[in-house]
């Protein structure tokens, strides 16, 4: 018997907008790379995002290893559009006044 070794190709995929999701699920690259930065094993990321493959999740995690560099800036982009996003959120809807006035409907329905 002759073992035939074949290359995997890497389950990542890039969305119309431009994120990077894991398989076919809709978990990001950034969402798995940090759960691993932080401790978990591939098994344990699994366990907390069920829709991933374990052997996608092995597969992600040594493309990131590889290409460190690569994946790295393209999480500190993703890092950067996010805060953009969210102060573009905050100059549309203050989240102080939103804070203020759901407190004050709250008090009104206690009362």
């Amino acid at each position: 018997m002759t073992l035939v070794v074949t290359a995997e190709p890497v389950p990542l995929k890039t969305d119309t907008d431009g994120v990077v999701r894991v398989g076919k699920t809709r978990v990001t690259l950034d969402t798995v790379i940090k759960t691993f930065q932080n401790g978990a094993t591939a098994e344990e990321i699994v366990y907390r995002y069920p829709s991933l493959k374990l052997a996608d999740v092995y597969t992600t995690i040594s493309f990131y290893l590889n290409h460190q560099q690569e994946v790295e800036t393209y999480l500190q982009q993703r890092q950067n559009q996010a805060q953009i996003i969210r102060k573009m959120n905050e100059a549309k809807f203050d989240p102080q006044g939103l804070r203020d006035r759901l407190i004050a409907r709250q008090v009104e329905q206690a009362s």
